[in-house]
């Protein structure tokens, strides 16, 4: 399809799940030496291509320049936690939003 909003919703769950799998890598290296955390960039991108009609966009991912402990290591657990926290209810949200465009679709062919 290429409904503006359905390609939006997919290119948000494709970065939030990208956000999940990157929280998670940051997690388990939280004792590696010389680690420095990932972060998972898409909003704005996003919010730029639905502007210009397309929706369509990419996540990207970046190295976070947060101070390191003495180890080399960025990472904070308290961040990723709530980070996590966060990318789970934005991704339950969009799944919202597709069960709910779909559901429009599936009103409207009943009663065509």
């Amino acid at each position: 399809m290429s409904d503006v909003t359905f390609v939006a919703l997919h290119s948000a769950l494709n970065g939030l799940s990208l956000r999940q799998r990157v929280i998670a890598d940051n997690i388990a290296n939280i004792n590696t030496p010389d680690y420095h955390a990932k972060r998972v960039e898409f909003e704005n991108a996003l919010s730029g291509a639905v502007s210009e009609g397309t929706g369509a966009t990419s996540a990207t991912v970046g190295t976070s320049l947060e101070p390191t402990r003495e180890d080399g290591n960025n990472v904070n657990l308290d961040h990723e936690t709530l980070a996590n926290v966060d990318t789970g209810l934005r991704y339950q949200l969009m799944l919202r939003a597709v069960d709910s465009k779909f559901g429009l679709l599936r009103d409207a062919l009943r009663s065509s």
